[in-house]
């Protein structure tokens, strides 16, 4: 009996003593939470009137801590809003003068949504933020960060945005390529006419991309070694969409770029990058062996990019690494974004009849015998509705929805605003050219707007409209727009000369579905299918 007593009066005791621990475990934590939060506010409230002396504070919306505004960009994530409309609704909700300060995890990002800061960004301290924020995934995948695109503000960078403008793609080397585009037009129409003949519906989604890709692919290494290898075209392509899915995927440690100090997650993130650049390093080295044996032998080819940059490659300082990050910029930006253009502008013209009809005659005008093949591409450029209805096309349906990041190493005035050194900076692309106290009727589709008198009829791609900002502007400006838009004008050219073009009934419904996501691009989730009709049928 006194056995079982102490023993009760032990087990008594220890469970005290262990709810006394837990309880004084719990005030430890909260005592540690408490003081930690005091000194982050402390040190918080000490940057505000650092900032305070020097500029305006950045508007920024409730945080959480550790995480930010994470939260709220899965909010939108979950509803199926995309990040560009959502930065524009928080710029609006909770920014000012087009600025909104968005930390996602640990990483602070300033989301620009206005013109005037725009113009901020890329002009006025366009020498100050042509940096390129770091990125684990890019400095693996491009050879050390040796491309153009993605690669930092250096006289490396400088020397190879010089090739690209001073050899690669002046108007004189893009308009050497005019056969090119012209003989991959009529396989196209030769495509299209099949189907029209078989009157059934035409995968367009495949047709465009095809002729970008095969444009591209003649022009950057003459594809003599791919054209005659299907299986080499097809690893073109799935590179190519593994990149851009790499590069603009959801990637945890641009959130909390710490967990890069963790030796098995950054190890398990070069990893990943490395397996697909060792992907690439097979596929290039093969097109660049290929090319310096042909040069070697003196054989006759078509005279392409890979070509002028191995003429160049003693004089720039070009290893075979910067050779084959250089192509692997080419084929990323050259290839999807002029898709996508020619994909939303098939799209805008079947569900605006009007512009369809309108487009048609004026082609037809220019080119009234529609026995012709093909309309050339001189004829092509010189057709002032087409021009405005790709420029519409690119405001409502830019490729690039966010322009890659600005950076600067240093503090720097925005605007009025103190923006910390090392925050990168997205522009808001999409937003700006949907700007309703900019744009007249923001939201509809009017190719008239680039042609009518007034201020819209004199924006043009050269980045010195900041509403408008299909190709960038300033040092970061892309500087492909001539090879792209001329691809672009003399496909569309015949796409509307040769057909009349009709969305297929589906259960007697015709519709597209314009469900879109974002990568690296904003494009439609469904393919393009459209039934083609060859004019007077």
């Amino acid at each position: 009996m006194q056995s079982s007593l102490r023993h009760h009066l032990i087990m008594m005791i220890i469970t005290r003593v262990e709810a006394a621990l837990q309880q004084a475990l719990l005030f430890l934590v909260l005592f540690v939470s408490y003081v930690t939060l005091l000194r982050i506010a402390k040190r918080s409230k000490s940057k505000q009137q650092q900032q305070q002396g020097h500029g305006r504070l950045l508007p920024s919306p409730p945080g959480l801590p550790l995480i930010g505004h994470l939260h709220l960009a899965i909010l939108y994530r979950l509803q199926g809003i995309l990040p560009t409309v959502s930065f524009r609704d928080l710029a609006t909700r909770y920014g000012r003068d087009g600025l909104v300060l968005i930390r996602l995890g640990s990483m602070p990002m300033l989301a620009v949504s206005s013109r005037r800061a725009a113009e901020a960004v890329m002009r006025t301290q366009d020498h100050l933020l042509a940096w390129r924020p770091p990125s684990t995934m890019a400095h693996t995948l491009f050879y050390g960060s040796r491309d153009v695109i993605f690669a930092s503000y250096s006289d490396h960078w400088r020397q190879a945005k010089k090739l690209l403008t001073t050899h690669l793609l002046t108007m004189k080397k893009v308009q050497s390529y005019r056969a090119v585009r012209e003989e991959e037009v009529r396989r196209a129409m030769a495509k299209v006419s099949d189907a029209a003949m078989a009157c059934k519906a035409l995968d367009v989604s495949e047709l465009l991309y095809g002729f970008t890709f095969d444009v591209m692919c003649r022009a950057a290494v003459s594809g003599r070694v791919v054209k005659a290898d299907d299986d080499m075209s097809r690893l073109f392509r799935e590179l190519v969409n593994l990149t851009e899915k790499l590069i603009g995927g959801l990637n945890l440690e641009d959130y909390f770029p710490w967990l890069l100090r963790v030796g098995v997650f950054r190890r398990a993130v070069c990893a990943k990058a490395d397996r697909l650049r060792k992907r690439w390093d097979e596929l290039l080295d093969k097109v660049i062996d290929d090319h310096e044996g042909n040069n070697k032998q003196a054989q006759q080819h078509e005279h392409d990019f890979l070509d002028v940059l191995l003429s160049h490659q003693h004089e720039y300082g070009l290893t075979k690494d910067h050779l084959k990050a250089l192509l692997i910029d080419i084929f990323v930006a050259g290839t999807d974004t002029s898709y996508l253009v020619l994909e939303y502008a098939m799209v805008e013209l079947v569900r605006n009849p009007h512009v369809m009809s309108r487009l048609q005659d004026e082609v037809r005008h220019h080119v009234p015998n529609t026995q012709e093949m093909v309309v050339t591409e001189e004829v092509a450029s010189s057709m002032a509705y087409l021009k405005a209805f790709i420029k519409e096309t690119l405001r409502l349906h830019p490729p690039a929805p966010m322009l890659a990041p600005h950076y600067s190493l240093t503090e720097v005035d925005i605007d009025g605003y103190m923006v910390p050194a090392k925050t990168p900076i997205l522009i808001n692309n999409w937003a700006l050219a949907r700007d309703s106290s900019v744009w007249k009727d923001a939201e509809e589709f009017k190719p008239e707007r680039f042609m009518e008198m007034g201020i819209e009829a004199s924006i043009n791609f050269k980045g010195n409209d900041f509403q408008y900002l299909p190709f960038g502007a300033g040092r970061r400006m892309c500087p492909g727009i001539n090879f792209s838009i001329s691809s672009i004008e003399v496909l569309l050219a015949n796409l509307v000369y040769h057909f009349n073009w009709e969305v297929p009934t589906v259960m007697g419904k015709a519709s597209i579905d314009m469900t879109e996501e974002v990568c690296m691009t904003l494009h439609r989730k469904e393919k393009l299918f459209l039934v083609p009709k060859m004019v007077g049928v």
